[in-house]
C-alpha cells in the first residue's frame, strides 16, 4: 500500500471516530452534558481548523446549555465559545494564517472539543510567551471588558469605576484594565477573600454589596463612580446605578446574579446618565478589524505581563460539566479553564 493510500484510510478512520468532544444533546441543566464523538471536516472557505489544547470557561457558556441565553444553538452542539491551540489546516482564501501557528479563538460554540473550526476572522496570533491555558482564559473576559471600558463608556484616565461581581472572571479583567487605562477602580466582592484578589490584581478600594451606595459615596467625597461594570444584575445594579455621578455610565455586561433588574428611567435622568448594553461576541462579528486590534493590543499586554489573567481552576475535558457548575455557582476567583491536548 502506498504513502498516498495510507494516507486516506487513516483519514476515513479519523472521520468514522469522529472527535472527543463535549455534546449538548438537549436544553437542561450542566450535569446533562456528555462526551461523546462529533462529526469531522475540513475547513471551508474563509475557516481554520484549530487543534484546540485549552478552551476557557464562561458563565454564558451554562447559560446558553440552559437554553437561557440570548441566542440558541441547534441540538445537538458541541459549547464553549473561546479556545486555544495549534492551527492544523487552513480554507481556501485563508491568508495570514498557516498550519503550525499558536492561536486564541473566538468560536462562539465548539470549544470544547479535540478540533474546532472557526472564521479565520475571529482567530489571533498567540504570542509565544503566552500559554495555551493563560490564552483559552483572555479572549471572552478581557475582550469583553475592553470593548466595554473602552468602546462602550469611554473610559477616561482620572475617573472612578465601579466593579461589581469583581473577583470573577470578567470582573476581575476589568479591574485590571481600569487600572491599566488610568481609572480609580473601586472593587465590590461578596467576601473579604474576593476583595483581598481585586486588591492583589489593582483595585484601589475594595467593598461589599451592604449599603453600596454610601461606600462609593464615602469613597468619593460624595460625587460618585463615573462607570459601573455590572456583570451582576438584580438589587446590586440598582443599587451602583444610585451610585452613578453625574453624565455615569452604566455597562450591562450580564446578569450572574440571577435577575434581570428593571431599571427605573428617572434614576438616568436625574443624572444624565445611561445604561449602556454590552454583547461582546455580537460586536466582534460586526466590526472584526476594531476587535482584532484590541486583542493584539490585550495579548501583547499580557505577554509583558502588564495584564495579569489569573487561572482558577483547571478541567480535564471529561469533567467539562464540572468546570462549568464551577463557574454557574459563583465559585470562581478569576478564570476557569478546561485541558483538552
Amino acid at each position: 500500500m502506498d504513502n498516498a493510500a495510507i494516507r486516506m484510510l487513516l483519514s476515513a478512520k479519523k472521520k468514522e471516530s469522529g472527535l472527543r468532544a463535549i455534546l449538548c444533546e438537549a436544553f437542561g441543566p450542566v450535569a446533562s452534558l456528555r462526551m461523546g464523538d462529533a462529526p469531522d471536516r475540513a475547513p471551508a472557505a474563509g475557516e481554520v481548523a484549530i487543534r484546540v489544547a485549552a478552551a476557557g470557561v464562561n458563565f454564558p457558556d451554562g447559560l446558553i446549555v440552559e437554553g437561557r441565553y440570548q441566542t440558541r444553538p441547534d441540538l445537538p452542539f458541541i459549547p464553549g465559545c473561546e479556545a486555544a491551540g495549534t492551527i492544523e489546516a487552513v480554507g481556501e482564501g485563508v491568508n495570514g494564517f498557516a498550519p503550525g501557528d499558536r492561536v486564541a479563538a473566538f468560536t462562539g460554540t465548539g470549544g470544547f472539543a479535540e478540533r474546532a473550526i472557526v472564521p479565520a476572522t475571529q482567530v489571533y496570533p498567540l504570542p509565544d510567551a503566552i500559554g495555551f491555558e493563560t490564552a483559552a482564559g483572555v479572549l471572552v473576559t478581557y475582550g469583553t471588558s475592553f470593548h466595554a471600558l473602552k468602546d462602550r463608556a469611554a473610559l477616561r484616565s482620572g475617573e472612578t469605576l465601579l466593579v461589581l461581581g469583581a473577583a470573577g472572571g470578567v470582573g476581575l479583567a476589568a479591574v485590571e484594565l481600569g487600572r491599566a487605562m488610568g481609572a480609580r477602580v473601586i472593587a465590590a466582592a461578596s467576601s473579604e477573600e474576593k476583595r483581598a484578589l481585586c486588591r492583589e490584581h489593582g483595585a484601589d478600594a475594595a467593598i461589599d454589596y451592604a449599603d453600596l451606595r454610601a461606600q462609593v459615596n464615602d469613597l468619593t467625597g460624595d460625587r460618585g463612580a463615573d462607570v459601573v461594570y455590572d456583570p451582576v444584575g438584580g438589587e446590586p445594579a440598582l443599587a451602583a446605578i444610585k451610585a452613578l455621578a453625574w453624565s455615569g455610565r452604566h455597562l450591562i455586561i450580564g446578569f450572574a446574579g440571577g435577575d434581570i433588574p428593571r431599571i427605573p428611567a428617572n434614576l438616568l435622568l436625574l443624572k444624565s446618565a445611561a445604561s449602556l448594553g454590552v454583547l461582546w461576541g455580537a460586536s466582534l462579528k460586526r466590526d472584526p478589524e476594531r476587535h482584532a486590534a484590541h486583542i493584539a493590543e490585550l495579548l501583547g499586554w499580557t505577554a509583558t505581563g502588564r495584564l495579569r489573567p489569573r487561572i482558577d481552576a483547571s478541567y480535564p475535558l471529561e469533567r467539562t460539566a464540572d468546570a462549568l457548575a464551577h463557574v454557574m455557582e459563583r465559585r470562581a476567583r478569576g478564570k476557569v479553564v478546561v485541558r483538552i491536548a
